[in-house]
């Protein structure tokens, strides 16, 4: 099983109350995205010592040892109480820092004229793939999707690297 970083709590966050009080003996409770069924985290990037489920926060409103690790390829859900139980937040839809969610499913390389590229599956919305030209995202009104069709608004430029992850 890999880890990556948490980007709620991941390394050294400290955590606060509304009034901007240090969250001392704050609850961190996390789920599968989505659902209520609990998901574990971790201590460290060995990914081998669970947190407790909810984490205990310490008087200054720091995570126990710093850290908060996610397992890759799972989306979790972190509900943040005060102490007394009292909601501060829910955030939803938290993926480990620099989780290969997607897998790459094609590499193209742009000519200047063409737009048009064909992926080896079909795809069923814009909304399940990251598409990538040198690099860079590519927002989802720069191109359009057919069953297994990509159709840019404009040519890629000559020798641009396209990636496209589903």
């Amino acid at each position: 099983m890999s880890v990556n970083l948490s980007p709620l709590g991941g390394a050294a966050a400290q955590f606060f109350n509304n009034d901007g009080v240090p969250l001392a003996g704050g609850l961190i409770y996390t789920y599968l995205a989505g659902t209520s069924t609990p998901a574990a985290t971790y201590t460290t990037s060995a990914g081998n010592i669970a947190h407790s489920n909810p984490i205990v926060l310490d008087s200054a409103g720091r995570v126990p040892g710093g850290e908060i690790w996610l397992t890759n390829g799972t989306l979790y859900k972190f509900i943040l109480r005060d102490s007394a139980g009292n909601l501060i937040g829910t955030y939803d839809n938290i993926s480990p820092i620099n989780d290969a969610v997607f897998t790459k499913i094609a590499n193209f390389t742009g000519n200047g004229s063409q737009i048009n590229f064909v992926l080896p599956i079909n795809v069923s919305s814009e909304n399940l793939i990251n598409i990538f030209i040198n690099g860079v995202y590519q927002f989802k009104n720069t191109f359009s999707l057919s069953a297994a069709t990509i159709t840019f608004s404009e040519a890629p430029p000559v020798t641009s690297q396209i990636e496209v992850e589903y």
